[in-house]
């Protein structure tokens, strides 16, 4: 089969997943085209099977800003022209599902209708609750795609509720690479961002406001207090600036390293003794499941589809949005009992691996594609 993947190019979960599933099929024998603006940050070329396609808007002084969504479009149908494609995956429904809709339109001359999947994966939903304008263009992409999953129940869930869809969505979770997620999986580098007496603290996102990183360094203050803590902190965004004036504010800047975007993070996550997730909402929550593989214990809030990745009081803990206090109770209860950490961290690394393991979810989607196609 001849898929055509395109995704956000960035260190987000959506992209992330996206790249992850087209190197999956392709080392089951499909042909992967991806079609974005860049170079995924996790796809490494060239390899066997994987394709790039990049696609450049055109700038014009009579354009407010380069057309991506029309650019996207017409680069997707002139690879299914090229190429063959059997269909189109994308990921997000704007602006990527509509593109993928007129690419389809565009390639129907050809006697071979190109079909189009798309999977939601939150941000595309939630932008309609930000700004309703958006909900009509969202809801019309969504309907008109050939098939629709989202990636937890509660992702699935809103999107029928909030935005009045009429359709099947199917839920298809994210997956996990066992051999590559592994607790004795550190580098060599990783284990020296910790000195030896004490324990490392996480956090990864792309620090916007959602994420809350006021209160990963309100519980990380609560915790080094009691505990010979260090704070690292994976990802890069708008509040950044905001978390290091904080943390040198609060008087733990020496305690707090801030590491940026990391492709490999599979090489880091293995150092940590916690994730710290206390996010408004996360619609699957793919850092606490890449921690959990790794053996590392998750301390959030029980909102949007976390709690369908972590099972509190097993794997983790569970907090309600806001609760600084019990997130730090929950994070020190683990930290200062190495038995019952241990236990959690065995528990962690079972949950990823077998409630989402790679071989099945992608079964899933070949699956789904071969209905699609009829």
């Amino acid at each position: 089969m001849k898929i055509g993947i395109t995704c956000y190019p960035t260190y987000g979960g959506s992209g992330v997943v996206a790249t992850e599933l087209g190197l999956a099929l392709a080392d089951r024998g499909d042909e992967i085209h991806f079609i974005s603006y860049d170079l995924p940050s996790r796809l490494a070329l060239p390899r066997q099977g994987v394709y790039f396609h990049e696609v450049v808007a055109p700038t014009y002084p009579l354009f407010v800003s380069p057309p991506y969504t029309l650019a996207l479009a017409t680069k997707m149908a002139e690879v299914a022209a090229n190429v063959h494609l059997d269909l189109l995956h994308v990921h997000y429904a704007l602006p990527h599902a509509i593109s993928a809709i007129l690419a389809r339109e565009m390639s129907d001359g050809n006697g071979v209708r190109l079909k189009v999947v798309t999977t939601l994966h939150g941000t595309d939903i939630t932008i309609v609750g930000q700004d309703r304008s958006y909900l009509p263009i969202t809801r019309w992409g969504i309907e008109q795609s050939d098939s629709v999953t989202a990636v937890s129940r509660y992702l699935t869930e809103m999107t029928l509720r909030e935005l009045g869809v009429r359709r099947k969505v199917e839920t298809i979770p994210n997956f996990i690479d066992p051999d590559r997620y592994r607790p004795d999986g550190a580098s060599a580098f990783a284990r020296t961002l910790v000195p030896e007496g004490e324990v490392a603290v996480m956090h990864i996102s792309n620090f916007r406001p959602v994420k809350r990183i006021a209160d990963v360094l309100a519980v990380f203050d609560r915790i080094r207090q009691k505990v010979p803590a260090r704070l690292l902190l994976i990802g890069d965004g708008p509040q950044r600036s905001m978390a290091e004036r904080v943390a040198r504010q609060r008087g733990f800047a020496d305690r707090a390293t801030f590491l940026g975007n990391v492709a490999a993070v599979e090489t880091v996550l293995p150092i940590a003794k916690l994730l710290l997730l206390p996010s408004d909402a996360e619609s699957f929550g793919l850092a606490a499941l890449e921690a959990m593989a790794c053996g590392v214990p998750v301390v959030g809030t029980a909102a949007g589809g976390l709690p369908e990745v972590v099972a509190d009081g097993a794997c983790g803990f569970l907090k309600p949005v806001g609760d600084v206090e019990g997130m730090a109770e929950g994070a020190l209860a683990l930290l200062e009992d190495p038995v019952l950490w241990k236990q959690f961290s065995v528990e962690a690394r079972r949950r990823a691996v077998e409630e989402f393991p790679t071989g099945e979810i992608v079964s899933r989607y070949r699956s789904l594609y071969e209905a699609t196609l009829g």
